[in-house]
């Protein structure tokens, strides 16, 4: 017994610094977490940059980590929606649980835009509180740090001023940022583009570049020749400059209408390991603003 005594403050010392154990969804989750909980979290990512995050298995390997984590960080709006809530019935885990304080999805703090009229699941893979990929904006990305450390602020108290420094750290480091990407990608501005699947709208908004095409007409479906002829009839009317792909994705369709037309292929990463550049969220957009100027010269 008086070993177990002697054992409580140890024991009580090792709870209060022991990490915030966080299983992240995408990439861009992982990595910002990471920045706004420094050493007091271990992050897992369940998928990589070169994944398309809608279409993922809730194997073994991934059910054992979320069965381990005190915090779920995932987009949401539907998103993970084929995969995660069997994950989390799989794991057993009552903090992950949808409703908890360990249940954090991004789409829940920002406003998505493109919500569905009609909802109508015939056309694919159509999310019905809008576009989830919210990512694919810095401005988000602010939102969403914010309240990423409110909730970590509520699951570790005793560190919380330490998540407030983080915060106002990375708030300063990212809104210089943003400042710096909007004057670099200025040239970029009402440059008509096609794009391989509809998830860059973000993106589009903050930069003010115009979506002329989508390849994809049924969401996550690949497009029929069909498709892609009514696609390139409709270029001949309204000319585009680039046509975007996603690096996840496969290039058939893009490679397609580049050979009939000849307009500028960029292959964007679309979250951080989506290419060799994009290692954390601040490459990501660096990455992503080139790549973009390079393909409009």
């Amino acid at each position: 017994m008086k070993k177990l005594i002697a054992l409580l403050p140890l024991l009580f010392i090792h709870t209060a610094l022991a990490d915030i154990n966080i299983f992240a969804c995408e990439p861009e989750w992982a990595s910002l977490s990471e920045e706004l909980g420094g050493d007091h979290v271990t992050v897992f990512s369940a998928t990589t940059g070169l994944q398309d995050p809608h279409y993922i298995q809730a194997r073994p390997s991934l059910i054992a980590k979320a069965r381990r984590a005190d915090l779920l960080v995932c987009t949401g709006g539907e998103l993970e929606v084929g995969w995660l809530p069997l994950l989390q019935q799989k794991s057993g885990n009552a903090a992950i649980q949808t409703g908890a304080t360990g249940y954090f999805m991004a789409a829940n703090f920002v406003r998505l835009s493109e919500v569905p009229i009609v909802l109508d699941r015939s056309q694919g893979d159509v999310h019905a509180a809008g576009n989830p990929h919210i990512q694919t904006s810095p401005v988000n990305i602010l939102n969403v740090a914010e309240a990423l450390t409110i909730r970590l602020q509520a699951l570790d108290g005793a560190n919380a001023a330490l998540y407030e420094q983080r915060w106002q750290d990375f708030s300063q480091r990212w809104q210089l940022a943003i400042n710096k990407w909007q004057q670099q990608a200025a040239p970029l501005k009402g440059v008509s583009v096609v794009v391989q699947h509809n998830s860059w709208g973000y993106l589009f908004d903050w930069l003010g570049l115009n979506k002329v095409a989508v390849l994809e007409v049924k969401a996550g479906v690949p497009p029929t020749v069909d498709d892609l002829n009514t696609v390139l009839n409709k270029l001949k009317v309204t000319p585009a400059n680039i046509v975007i792909h996603a690096a996840y994705q496969p290039s058939r369709a893009t490679d397609w209408l580049v050979d009939k037309t000849g307009i500028t292929k960029v292959t964007l990463p679309f979250t951080i390991g989506g290419d060799a550049e994009s290692t954390n969220l601040f490459t990501l957009f660096d990455d992503t603003i080139q790549r973009l100027l390079d393909a409009n010269k």
